[in-house]
């Protein structure tokens, strides 16, 4: 493989544009050009040739995967499925995720907090946030752990919230029986909403 022409991209800072002989091009870092010692006219044996592509296929996994962790937080199965889907090989994968632990951009247990809070504050309950860190593939034993930094005050002040909103005032029977099987399907266990009829001003029989 010869590099008809080494010359730095004009739209990716630091990235640099190697047109090989049959036409194509390679997107090499200056960190590449150093390791492979790239030049215009530099003649690359298939063993240098394969271990050039696998290093910028592995750079271009690493960039995505570090796009897409710090766009939206991500638990680390869902940057491995993610990643999959880019037909990014297990192995490869794995280590990706592991790279950016250790950078401290994919981060489980934190995520698990952030997933907490963000439902809490939508007005859901510990039923309907263990819903979400399931589907988000965040693992079981960090669950009670996120649900546990989330503050009562908070829990409570999001089904008054609830409550006021659904309820504006009224005190029939009907219109709260409606306004608390719709907090159960937020995943509010029965002794949180009756806790919230109680200051909303209701008698409530357990």
């Amino acid at each position: 493989m010869i590099i008809q022409e080494l010359k730095p991209s004009k739209r990716v800072r630091d990235r640099w544009l190697a047109v090989l002989e049959d036409g194509s091009i390679l997107r090499v870092s200056r960190n590449q050009i150093a390791d492979f010692a790239l030049y215009t006219g530099r003649e690359l044996s298939d063993e240098e040739a394969d271990r050039l592509l696998q290093a910028v296929e592995n750079e271009n996994f690493r960039s995505y995967a570090l796009r897409v962790v710090t766009d939206t937080p991500k638990s680390r199965k869902m940057l491995l499925k993610i990643l999959e889907e880019r037909d990014c090989p297990p192995e490869k994968a794995q280590e990706i995720a592991g790279w950016l632990e250790e950078l401290g951009y994919l981060n489980d247990g934190q995520y698990a907090a952030q997933v907490a809070a963000f439902y809490t504050r939508k007005g859901y309950g510990a039923r309907k946030i263990r819903d979400e860190l399931y589907r988000r593939g965040i693992p079981r034993e960090l669950w009670d752990e996120a649900l546990a930094q989330v503050k009562e005050e908070d829990n409570a002040c999001a089904i008054d919230a609830f409550l006021e909103k659904k309820l504006k005032g009224s005190h029939d029977p009907k219109d709260v029986k409606r306004a608390s099987d719709a907090l159960a399907r937020r995943g509010f266990s029965w002794s949180e909403i009756s806790e919230a009829l109680r200051r909303y001003g209701m008698e409530v029989y357990d």
